[in-house]
């Protein structure tokens, strides 16, 4: 007779719970050196947003994210190897688009300040 394996119900909740903190610590961050941007207009302080200080927890919650999406999968009968192969290019890929998407939107904070960003002036 054959046995389903018991789903992975705690990684999954592990990997929530690790990416949502460290996707609180990223916001933290982000916000903390965009006004500290804000209020000296150095071009050096954006400039070390793309370091450590920065990445570290967006490592943490794509981490999070990638156990997070391979666990859901576990749950609906996939197998660990598989779930894991599909997890993982997937939240590398979501990854460096999101990075990259911020990257671009700091050098246009830097170029224009924070009215480059200001999506209501474009009312018609």
């Amino acid at each position: 007779m054959y046995y389903f394996p018991e789903p992975p119900y705690f990684l999954m909740t592990a990997g929530l719970l690790a990416g949502m903190a460290s996707g609180l610590a990223f916001e933290a961050t982000l916000k903390q050196a965009v006004q500290l941007w804000s209020k000296n207009r150095s071009t050096r302080t954006l400039a070390t947003l793309k370091g450590m200080q920065l990445s570290l927890p967006f490592l943490g919650m794509a981490g999070g994210i990638c156990v997070f999406l391979a666990s859901g999968m576990e749950i609906f009968g996939f197998p660990k190897l598989l779930s894991y192969e599909i997890a993982l290019p997937l939240t590398l890929l979501t990854g460096w688009l999101v990075w990259r998407q911020l990257s671009k939107l700091l050098i246009e904070l830097e170029r224009g300040g924070s009215q480059a960003l200001d999506l209501d002036s474009f009312e018609s």
